[in-house]
């Protein structure tokens, strides 16, 4: 527990260092995660004798990264490319690679590389907006980025605390024994409640605040369920141990594959800002 306890603490104080420079070294990170999870996720399905496209997953992830940072334009072709190439390799390389072994390279690079390449665009939005606070200043995007990963932890705080305290009733005990009925709704309505408060803080309007924070805690969980799911069919417990105490990078990010999304498509939608 002290591993992990301090393993977060440095973790926290590096993520601040990084979300706060923003510019390159946001998305240098952003990178370097994206392909760490990648590599955990195609090793995950090692386990069952599957060859994911490793090498090309790589490639495709770190063009699809260049194109969400400097050439967005160009986004809109990058993930049915992703598909096609690795479905192509059930054909150029078939004595390698089957059918079966390509449609899972080709979901996993979605599944991993579109949340991060939304995160990444979701830092640069509206730079021109900036929130005055007595703690600092805070483009949009530097913002919402906080917003996005204060509302996921407090997701899964909230759930584990309530879960420990008062969980009698599971909620998915094939997929995740410890999950409760009980911890779920603390996580909705503490999440709720600590989104809506950054709202009020940023003085952002607090019913939409609210929503966001309630879906947040919604697909929060389903992606830690997602994960779990994976790991159990690949019969692991942990994606890596590169976060001592934590696992891998798939491990610590399996709920922002699905909050990040989730932000950075609200704050286009919704109209947060009275303009």
């Amino acid at each position: 527990m002290l591993v992990r306890i301090i393993t977060g603490i440095i973790g926290i104080a590096a993520a601040a260092f990084v979300i706060q420079t923003g510019g390159v070294v946001f998305a240098g990170f952003t990178l370097l995660l994206m392909l760490l999870a990648w590599f955990e996720y195609a090793r995950a399905f090692s386990e069952r004798g599957m060859g994911l496209a490793l090498f090309t997953g790589f490639v495709v992830l770190g063009l699809t990264w260049y194109a969400a940072w400097q050439r967005p334009e160009y986004l809109a072709l990058a993930w049915p490319l992703t598909v096609l190439i690795t479905l192509l390799e059930s054909v150029l390389m078939r004595s390698t690679t089957n059918i079966m072994e390509a449609l899972a390279s080709g979901a996993g690079l979605i599944y991993i590389g579109f949340p991060f390449v939304c995160l990444l665009q979701l830092r640069g939005m509206m730079p021109e907006t900036v929130f005055n606070t007595d703690i600092g200043s805070f483009t949009f995007g530097c913002a919402f980025v906080w917003i996005m990963f204060i509302g996921t932890w407090a997701s899964d705080t909230f759930a584990y605390f309530t879960g420990t305290a008062i969980g009698r009733h599971k909620l998915c005990p094939t997929i995740s024994p410890n999950k409760t009925v009980e911890g779920f709704m603390g996580s909705l309505v503490g999440t709720t409640a600590a989104v809506a408060g950054l709202g009020y803080y940023l003085q952002l309007p607090l019913q939409e605040m609210a929503v966001l924070g309630l879906l947040i805690a919604v697909l929060a969980t389903l992606g830690d369920l997602v994960e779990s799911v994976a790991k159990r069919y690949v019969g692991i417990k942990d994606s890596g141990n590169i976060i001592p105490g934590h696992g891998g990078v798939w491990d610590r990010f399996d709920s922002v594959l699905f909050t990040a999304p989730l932000v950075y498509f609200f704050v286009q939608f919704v109209n947060l800002l009275g303009k």
